[in-house]
């Protein structure tokens, strides 16, 4: 029997959209939603022995290390929350839209490259507060307090991790836009 082979036509079947890019942009959701609940819920009470006066006992006192206790970690939630609330709306007005407006795949390249500085500026800002707790300064004499709140610095460090690696994400973004662009030209 004689075998004939028939023409196979390529159909293209690519996406309008990116699936990498979606998938990196569910993973920068995540990781920013998870940095800013983690340092949200921080909270940790601690006992601290206080001397007033040599020639009497300590006094026991309760301490309690939160996150809206410092400025810059309260600036840290704000802007994880900021950066998963856009990812959220990004992913619904890509898959809405099909990526087919350029348009909005212009506005949401410049937003994820404003995301990426939100977050490295409150990266920056966390891990500044993070090593001043961590080390503490001599020259104004602050002591150290993750001694003290081992739990609560932990948190914060681990917070600190997955908004970058969040961040990282977004900056991903913005370099598959590029190759995208790239792509095209």
């Amino acid at each position: 029997m004689e075998t004939e082979l028939k023409d196979v036509k390529m159909v293209n079947t690519k996406s309008s959209f990116n699936s990498k890019a979606l998938i990196v942009r569910l993973l920068a959701l995540t990781l920013t939603l998870v940095a800013a609940v983690l340092l949200g819920v921080d909270k940790q009470t601690t006992t601290v022995s206080l001397t007033i006066v040599t020639s009497l006992p300590p006094v026991d006192l309760p301490v309690t290390a939160k996150w809206n206790h410092m400025s810059a970690f309260v600036y840290f939630v704000i802007a994880n929350a900021i950066a998963c609330s856009y990812g959220a709306t990004s992913l619904i007005v890509i898959l809405v839209t099909r990526g087919k407006n350029k348009l909005v795949s212009l506005m949401v390249t410049v937003l994820d490259l404003v995301m990426v500085a939100l977050l490295f500026s409150a990266i920056g800002a966390t891990g500044s507060i993070g090593l001043i707790g961590y080390n503490g300064n001599s020259h104004v004499h602050w002591d150290k307090v993750c001694n003290v709140f081992g739990k609560f610095c932990h948190q914060v460090a681990i917070s600190v991790f997955l908004s970058f690696a969040g961040s990282i994400a977004y900056l991903l973004l913005i370099v598959l836009a590029a190759l995208k662009l790239h792509d095209k030209f």
